[in-house]
């Protein structure tokens, strides 16, 4: 099942049950206007099973507007979980490699604030690059929905926009790096009921065009995710409460070359086999 939020010509917030990629159901019009009002259950699948939608209506999907699948919750992110990101991590920094070879394989993983929502795009919607940044890159993730409890109720598509130069010249300089209007997507609809084996089949891939040229394509497994999500989500919920729930990005396995950067105008598309895909412009913030 998808849950999705969207708005009509009103432009007032809804949420919808995504049918056969086509259709979605206007769950708002039985009384839903949050998420946690399904995610907060135990079973949510088994909860939006009972729901009757016969009287519901219903919009194709192409006549609607996308918006993030997320309201109040705090996105949080994990680094470091592929072998490539390590790699990737160590060559762009001067001074802290080491620091990323030792996490790769501590116990406890790297965690680090992401955001609030307020910051997050939706699909089709431009994602941006610090305009004091000279190498900005897409970071396409899995990323884990997570209830008030702790639970994993749902999966969606995460962009963690990544200015590689500012956060490769000093370790601490992590916040400015990761953290900043536009610097996370979210899209286009949160998947509930699959488990991590599900998941884990999945294959994440992006594309990025310029001028409509394709210039630059890559493919990863979330098999690679080399932690356990319950293992990610224990560390995150210790000493803390998330009591609107959180979004959990995973981590990377597609980085571009060295010598890329991102350009104003670019086209990122990012698909996750088991999700679907989340399409955004880019530009300068």
């Amino acid at each position: 099942m998808k849950l999705c939020q969207f708005k009509l010509s009103d432009n007032q917030r809804r949420i919808g049950l995504v049918e056969d990629d086509e259709t979605v159901l206007d769950l708002t019009s039985a009384g839903i206007r949050r998420f946690d009002q399904i995610l907060d259950s135990a079973h949510p699948v088994d909860l939006l099973e009972k729901m009757d939608f016969c009287d519901l209506p219903r919009h194709p999907l192409k006549s609607i507007a996308l918006l993030p699948p997320v309201q109040r919750q705090e996105i949080w992110a994990a680094g470091v979980t592929y072998e490539m990101s390590k790699a990737a991590r160590m060559e762009e920094s001067n001074f802290s490699a080491q620091a990323y070879r030792q996490v790769y394989t501590a116990s406890r993983p790297e965690l680090f604030f992401k955001c609030l929502p307020d910051k997050v795009v939706g699909p089709g919607e431009a994602v941006g690059v610090r305009k004091d940044s000279g190498w900005t890159v897409p970071e396409p993730e899995l990323a884990l929905v997570l209830n008030a409890a702790g639970t994993i109720v749902g999966c969606t598509i995460g962009n963690d926009m990544s200015s590689r130069d500012i956060e490769g010249e000093n370790l601490l300089y992590l916040s400015q790096a990761k953290i900043y209007d536009r610097s996370c997507a979210l899209g286009p609809w949160i998947v509930i009921g699959a488990s991590e084996r599900e998941a884990r089949d999945w294959d994440i891939s992006m594309t990025i065009k310029r001028q409509d040229d394709v210039c630059f394509t890559g493919c990863a497994s979330t098999n690679l995710i080399k932690r356990p999500f319950a293992g990610l989500t224990e560390y995150l919920f210790r000493s803390q409460t998330f009591p609107h729930g959180v979004i959990l990005l995973t981590g990377t396995g597609v980085i571009p070359e060295d010598a890329f950067t991102l350009y104003q105008e670019d086209e990122i598309e990012i698909e996750i086999s088991g999700i679907g895909k989340l399409n955004n412009p880019v530009r300068f913030v």
